[in-house]
Parts: C-alpha cells; sequence; structure tokens
C-alpha cells in the first residue's frame, strides 16, 4: 500500500467518523457543543472521536452502539449469536480481535460474518477482509457483549491433558501468590471486563450487581426493579482476576479470602459519579461479590415520584411534623424504606432544626444533615450512638433500624424528652411493629406514649408503557380480590406484562410504592395496652382508616399502573 493509498483511506475514514457525528446532533442524541468538546478531546489525546464521546460520558456505549447500528443500517447480534469455539483461530490472533474489537461468528464459502464492537474502523474490516481471503458481513455488538464473548473465546487457552499436572499447580502458584494476583487484576482485558460489567449494570438501571462462581461457570446477574436478572457471563477462569480486580478497586485485602469483607467504590459513569458498596464473602467454589449501587441520579426523594399519592403523603407528613414521637416504616430489606426516611428528613431539614443520623451504612450524603456510620468493632452501636446524640442539641433523629430492647428502649426515651425519632423495622404489615416491639420487651405503656404512627411498604414493579396489554378480569378474579369495590363506579380493567425493546422484553420499566399508613388512635392505644394480637390490631386500623397494602398496590393495577401478579407477588398473597 502506498502512503497516497493509506492517506486516502484515512480520510474516506474520517468522514464516514464525522458524517456519523453530524447524524448524532441532527438526531438529537447529542448537542454540537458536545460534538465539538469530543472532538478537542479526541484531537488532544489521538483518540478516535466515538471513544471520546462515551469517555467523556456524552453517550453511553449502548446508546452508541444503537446509534451506529441505526447510521449503517446493520443489524444488532444478541449474546446468543456468539460462536461456542473461536472462528478461524488459525488465521485471526486474539490480539489483533482485541485490538480491533470484533469476533468472527460464522465462516461461510463467500464471506466470514464478524461481530464489531466499532463497525465505523474501515482499517479493521479491511484487515479482516485480507486475512480472511474473503469478504466481510458486519454486524455490530454492544462493548459489553464483546467483553464477554472475547473473555470465553479468546481469554484462556485449555491446557493440553499432558500439561494438565502443571497447570494445576500454576493454578495454585498463583492464587497463593499476592502480587501476581494482583497483576493478573490489572491487566488491561480484566480491567476492560469489569468495567464493562458496571457500566452496563449501571445503565440497565440495576440496583446490584452478583459475581457468583458456579462449578461449570462464572455467574454475573443483574437486580432490575427488584428482580434479578441474567448478564452475559464471562470466562470462568477469569473468576479470581474478575472478584482481585473488585477488591483493589474497593481497598480490600485481595490475599483474604477466607473472610468476609465490605468495601466502597466511587467512581465516573456516564459522566456521573456513582458510589458501590462492594461486600464479599467465601463459598465452597470462591469467592462471591454483591455491588450495590448507589447512583445519585437515580434517586428520587419526592413523595410524589415514590409513588405516595397527595392522600397519603399528607398523612405520612402529619405524623413526621410533629414536634416529637417516633415514626417508623417496615417493611423487608429492599422495600425502599431509608429511601421513603431521607426523603421525609429532606422535607423536614431547614435551618431551624438539627438533624442527626445514625446509619448502618450511610447510603447517601445528605446536605445539611449530619450522618454517623454505625462501627460496633469500636462499641458506636445505634444505641450508643443515640445517647451521645442526645448530648447534641437535636431536633430530629433518625436510626437506620431498630435492631434490639437496647435502641428501642433510647429511641423511646429520646421521644419522652421532646425529640422526633424516625426509624424502620423488620416487620410484615404496620400493625405488626406493635407487636414485634412488644416482644422485644418494650413497656406497653410507653410504646403507646411515644408511637406517632407506622408506615409498612413495599416497591412494585411499573408496566412498560410501550407494551403493556388490557384486559377485563374474570368473574372469579374479580370476586376473590374485591376488585369492583375498589373500582368503584370506574370500568374494571387490568394490564398484563408483554415485552418489548425498550423494557428489554421484560414488560417493566421501574418501581413504585404501595404504602399503609397506621395513624395511632385511642383504640388503637388502648388494644396496646390490653396486649391485643395483630390480627385485631390490623381491623382496629382499618376502622380508623389505614388502606391495606393489598389494597392500595391493587387499585395501582386498576389505574394500569402494575399487574395484579406484582401486587400479589410483594404483599406476599397466593395468585
Amino acid at each position: 500500500m502506498t502512503l497516497a493509498e493509506s492517506d486516502s483511506r484515512r480520510e474516506t475514514g474520517d468522514t464516514l467518523v464525522s458524517c456519523f457525528a453530524q447524524s448524532l446532533v441532527k438526531a438529537n442524541r447529542i448537542t454540537q457543543g458536545a460534538l465539538d468538546r469530543a472532538r478537542r478531546v479526541a484531537l488532544e489525546s489521538n483518540d478516535r472521536l466515538e471513544y471520546a464521546l462515551t469517555r467523556l460520558g456524552i453517550l453511553s456505549e449502548r446508546e452508541l452502539s444503537d446509534a451506529m447500528s441505526e447510521f449503517l443500517h446493520l443489524p444488532l447480534l444478541s449474546p446468543a449469536d456468539y460462536p461456542t469455539t473461536p472462528v478461524l483461530n488459525d488465521r485471526l490472533s486474539a490480539r489483533f480481535l482485541r485490538e480491533t474489537r470484533v469476533i468472527p461468528i460464522r465462516d461461510e464459502p463467500s464471506s466470514l460474518l464478524v461481530a464489531m464492537a466499532n463497525p465505523l474502523d474501515r482499517y479493521a474490516q479491511q484487515a479482516l477482509r485480507f486475512a480472511a481471503g474473503k469478504e466481510i458481513d458486519v454486524r455490530v455488538c454492544y462493548p459489553a457483549d464483546f467483553e464477554a464473548a472475547f473473555a470465553t473465546l479468546y481469554g484462556e487457552q485449555a491446557p493440553t491433558p499432558a500439561q494438565g499436572a502443571a497447570a494445576a499447580r500454576e493454578t495454585v502458584a498463583i492464587s497463593d501468590d499476592v502480587d501476581k494476583l494482583r497483576d493478573l487484576a490489572s491487566d488491561a482485558p480484566v480491567v476492560r471486563l469489569v468495567n464493562q460489567i458496571i457500566t452496563d449494570a449501571v445503565e440497565r438501571r440495576a440496583s446490584d450487581i452478583h459475581i457468583e462462581p458456579m462449578e461449570n461457570e462464572l455467574l454475573v446477574r443483574y437486580r432490575i426493579d427488584g428482580v434479578l436478572h441474567l448478564a452475559p457471563s464471562p470466562s470462568q477462569q477469569l473468576a479470581q482476576a474478575i472478584v482481585s480486580r473488585i477488591k483493589i478497586m474497593a481497598k480490600l485485602n485481595i490475599a483474604e479470602r477466607r473472610l468476609a469483607q465490605d468495601g466502597r467504590i466511587s467512581m465516573a459513569v456516564r459522566g456521573q459519579d456513582v458510589d458501590f458498596r462492594v461486600s464479599t464473602s467465601p463459598t465452597v467454589r470462591g469467592e462471591s461479590v454483591v455491588l450495590r449501587i448507589l447512583d445519585r441520579s437515580q434517586l428520587a426523594l419526592d413523595f410524589d415520584r415514590l409513588g405516595f399519592e397527595p392522600e397519603l403523603a399528607n398523612q405520612f407528613s402529619k405524623l413526621t411534623a410533629q414536634p416529637h414521637g417516633i415514626v417508623l416504616i417496615t417493611g423487608p430489606t429492599g422495600s425502599g424504606k431509608t429511601t421513603t426516611l431521607y426523603t421525609a428528613l429532606l422535607e423536614l431539614n431547614s435551618s431551624e432544626r438539627k438533624i442527626l443520623s445514625i446509619e448502618d451504612p450511610v447510603e447517601y450524603q445528605l446536605t445539611g444533615i449530619n450522618q454517623v456510620q454505625v462501627k460496633p468493632q469500636i462499641g458506636l452501636t445505634f444505641a450508643n450512638a443515640l445517647r451521645a446524640f442526645l448530648r447534641q442539641d437535636p431536633d430530629i433523629m433518625m436510626v437506620g433500624e431498630i435492631r434490639d430492647l437496647e435502641t428501642a428502649q433510647v429511641a423511646v426515651q429520646a421521644a419522652l424528652t421532646g425529640h422526633l425519632i424516625l426509624s424502620t423495622l423488620h416487620t410484615n404489615d404496620a400493625p405488626s411493629a406493635l407487636t414485634r416491639l412488644i416482644d422485644m420487651g418494650l413497656e406497653d405503656y410507653l410504646l403507646t406514649s411515644t408511637i406517632n404512627g407506622i408506615a409498612a411498604q413495599r416497591l412494585v414493579r411499573l408496566l412498560c408503557t410501550h407494551c403493556r396489554q388490557a384486559f377485563k378480569p374474570s368473574a372469579e378474579l374479580i370476586e376473590r380480590l374485591g376488585l369492583r369495590q375498589l373500582a368503584g363506579d370506574e370500568p374494571l380493567m387490568l394490564h398484563k406484562a408483554v415485552g418489548c425493546e425498550s423494557c428489554r422484553m421484560t414488560g417493566y420499566d421501574g418501581r413504585t410504592s404501595i404504602v399503609e399508613i397506621l395513624t395511632m388512635t385511642g383504640k388503637l392505644r388502648h388494644a396496646v395496652l390490653k396486649r391485643a394480637d395483630a390480627s385485631e390490631l390490623q381491623r382496629l386500623a382499618r376502622e380508623s382508616g389505614m388502606v391495606p397494602l393489598q389494597q392500595h398496590g391493587l387499585r395501582k393495577a386498576l389505574s394500569g399502573l402494575t399487574t395484579v401478579e406484582e401486587v400479589l407477588r410483594v404483599t406476599q398473597q397466593g395468585a
């Protein structure tokens, strides 16, 4: 190839990238100012423009791939389309495929079908055409899918039978050698793979990333809208390197694999700062890792956005507006209790009030509120922190969770001395919280003197508005769930989840709260003093106007926000 031919091909590639960039502006995917900034960064760093767009967080990698597919009129591949063994392994080196971000999919008589993470790279296509000796049929792939497939196909070469014993000894040596393990975790492919797993999870609005070693695979799952979904699985041989990379990022001890460890990671994803709470746990097949994603850009600290209708929001605000007493939120882990407490604190936050919180852990930092992380190993427990708080002249105190009698007693004493206490408790419904506190050993007369109200909460998935499908419920379902009374004069209509590209074929997109709020009345206080059971308290609470969790959920199902199946799932009722 002559120098003139090389310059001509480079100009052709630059023209294609320039046309693609302008198409992004015309389609309102990016602004002209953002494009100019990416061009400057690409020029200064001698990088490709399309990579600068993702590095600056102007576009996510998935958004960039979707735009390339649309611009070039090329189909997008799914993880199921990748081969199980390398194609043309004798002609195409793994190093070349890694550098060009290409994976051969199928070798056909007249062409080679390939997946490209960057189909704008004309040089890579020309090199492939030359190496394969035939035309190249290009498909677009998401970078996360490329990383997972490349790690599976080319991450490690399986040892031959003659090398088996030596390979096993080498694996043990690597496991025992911390320096080698650190080097392995710092390799560029492992770093890119871990970053891609994290980025993909954030883009899909996952709340948690689960990385779990199994017998024959390394399982990666994302918890999206409260339900776990499988993600592309990397090569099992990279399991130790991936876990070590995450532990390095979280500043954990990579040599310690016998004990559970906890850490934290802060990194920029899509141009936004995101925090990750990291937990590792030893299992019989290796270390399991869970990353809790704390993305402030996805945090909705507003009662309306949380799913509280105006009437419920006003009822809850009346409880927290009282100058002293205890307000509790109950529900299982992951039901949104902490988010509701944060929303209440921000509503109460003002220059006239001093607010203190003790949490385990501090998930989000709130401006104007003094937040403390518990540290039981040095004696900083919920109860001890509460005692210390009382000497800080507070107006409002939040306790992450009432776990034991000591914490409950200190909270009651603080409420009796003129403070407002907000906290959480693990019970199935609001009335059960009263019996739970008595079972802990709290005196009933103290309970009735301090509890202002209790809210029980669950999160249900919202139906995707693009594909939800309406249907008329059967007479049996209407009768069993009492839908006629809930609907009133409105026509009875429910919706079911279908699934489309917009919701990634799940049928759901986002979550909302369903809530029941118990306000302490004279009748309820009298029943507590008589040691009434939870069912009696439930009956009295309904008589005083409490709308039960399931009824609130069914109302949302009747309004087309969610499905009956979702409501029954989270309220622990049989379908």
